[in-house]
């Protein structure tokens, strides 16, 4: 059964930084491509970035030079730096993965405020 679970969300001032976690079990992550999209409240979700199984890298415009995706194939894991938070960044983030992008995490909530 596959599971992947988020984790490293929280509540952080305009400016801060945070990285965010998804730990798979089930599947290996090295070999499909991955997601984190995030969801504010009253919106529809959306991507913030992705990395490939060959480990290419994109972003959504509003995090670029920002957020950076990372994997640590060994701890079968996929990262989200987040850097110089803004409050519109708050919401619920989610990674996406799997054949077919099947897979999702629960989600972790980040809440950028003073």
């Amino acid at each position: 059964q596959v599971q992947l679970v988020e984790s490293g969300g929280g509540l952080v001032q305009p400016g801060g930084s945070l990285t965010l976690s998804c730990a798979a079990s089930g599947m290996i992550f090295s070999l499909y491509y991955t997601g984190w999209y995030r969801q504010a409240p009253g919106k529809s979700r959306e991507l913030v970035a992705d990395i490939t199984s060959g480990g290419k890298t994109n972003y959504v415009d509003s995090v670029k030079g920002r957020f950076t995706i990372s994997r640590d194939n060994a701890k079968n894991t996929v990262y989200l730096q987040m850097n110089s938070l803004k409050p519109e960044d708050t919401a619920v983030y989610y990674c996406n993965s799997g054949r077919n992008f099947r897979y999702w995490g629960q989600g972790t909530q980040v809440t950028v405020s003073s």
